[in-house]
C-alpha cells in the first residue's frame, strides 16, 4: 500500500518558455512582476514548482544573470513557498558559459539538465513547413559539466528526456557518480525534433528507469493533456503551463498558467491523487536544503 506522500502528485507550471509570446497568449509573462503574479496564481491553483525562462524588456528569452535573478527573486518574494526550476537552455545560440553561469550564480533549488543533441524546431504540424529550426547542443561533455556544476552548487537537476536515447545518455554519464539520489526525470513529448506522445513509448521509458527514480511529463500543444494523465496514472507527476501549451482542453485560450494547473489538479483527483505541497515535493525529489526560500 502506498504511503500518504507517495500518493501525492507534484504539479509544475512552466510559466513562459523561450518560444511562446504574448501574441500566442496575452498571459505569457515578460516582466518580473508578471512572472511573480503568474507564479502566485499557479501556486494557489495547486502547483508546487514553477519552471522559468526569464525574458528581457523586449520579451525575448535572456541569459543575462541579473534579469534572471530579478525574475527569480520576484517570484520568491511574492510566493516564498514555491520551488523555482530555472532553465539551462535559455534560448537559441547561447554559449555553454551563458547557459550554466546563471544557474551557478543564482542557485535555484532545481534546474533543467538536457540529455542529447537534437534537432529542435517550430514546424507546421498540418503542412510540414519549417518555420524555425536549430541544433540544440547537449553533448556528453555538456551533460557531465552542467551536472557537476549543478550538484556542486546544491541545485538538483531535472533530467530532460526527449527520447529513450537521452535517458541512456544520462544513465551512462551517471556511472561517474556525479548525481545525487533520487534522480528526477521529465519526459518531454511533442517537440519537433523529439518524439510525439505515444502511450507505449511512455511505458517503455518508465520501465527503463532505475528503481527509486521520480518522473514527470510535459507535452507540447495537444500532447500536453494525454501525457500528464498517463504520467499520473503510472505514478509520476505532471507539468503544464504556457511554455508547452496555451489552450484549454476545449480549445479556448487559457486565462493563465493557473487554469492549466486547475486541469491537472482535476485529472489527478479523478485518479485518486492530490497535489503535493512544495515541502512535500522537496521531500519526494530530494532537493537540497541549502537553497530553500532564498533570494
Amino acid at each position: 500500500m502506498k504511503t500518504k506522500i507517495e500518493k501525492k502528485v507534484i504539479i509544475t507550471a512552466a510559466l513562459s518558455g523561450a518560444g511562446t509570446f504574448k501574441n500566442n497568449n496575452p498571459a505569457v509573462p515578460y516582466t518580473p512582476a508578471e512572472f511573480a503574479d503568474e507564479a502566485a496564481k499557479a501556486y494557489q491553483a495547486g502547483a508546487a514548482m514553477v519552471h522559468v525562462h526569464a525574458r528581457g524588456e523586449d520579451g525575448m528569452p535572456t541569459h543575462e544573470v541579473q534579469l534572471i535573478r530579478d525574475v527569480h527573486d520576484a517570484i520568491k518574494e511574492k510566493t516564498p513557498e514555491l520551488i523555482i526550476n530555472l532553465s539551462s537552455a535559455v534560448g537559441i545560440g547561447k554559449t555553454q558559459e551563458e547557459r550554466i553561469t546563471q544557474i551557478v550564480e543564482i542557485k535555484p533549488e532545481m534546474a533543467s539538465l538536457n540529455t542529447n543533441t537534437m534537432n529542435f524546431g517550430i514546424i507546421d504540424r498540418k503542412s510540414g513547413q519549417i518555420m524555425l529550426e536549430f541544433i540544440f547542443e547537449n553533448t556528453f561533455a555538456i551533460l557531465q559539466d552542467f551536472g557537476k556544476a549543478m550538484e556542486e552548487s546544491k541545485v538538483k537537476p531535472e533530467v530532460e528526456v526527449y527520447d529513450i536515447g537521452g535517458l541512456d545518455n544520462f544513465l551512462l554519464i551517471s556511472k561517474q557518480g556525479i548525481f545525487s539520489d533520487p534522480a528526477n526525470y521529465n519526459f518531454v513529448w511533442g517537440v519537433a525534433g523529439g518524439q510525439r506522445f505515444r502511450p507505449d513509448a511512455f511505458a517503455t521509458l518508465v520501465n527503463a528507469l532505475p528503481q527509486g527514480s521520480n518522473f514527470t511529463a510535459c507535452g507540447i500543444g495537444l500532447d500536453e493533456f494525454p501525457s500528464i494523465m498517463q504520467s499520473c496514472l503510472m505514478g509520476g507527476h505532471m507539468r503544464v503551463g504556457l511554455e508547452d501549451n496555451v489552450r484549454m482542453p476545449n480549445g479556448d485560450l487559457a486565462k493563465g498558467n493557473y487554469e492549466l494547473v486547475e486541469v491537472a489538479v482535476k485529472a489527478a483527483q479523478i485518479m485518486g491523487r492530490e497535489p503535493a505541497t512544495p515541502d512535500e515535493a522537496r521531500e519526494i525529489m530530494g532537493l537540497y536544503k541549502d537553497n530553500i526560500n532564498k533570494p
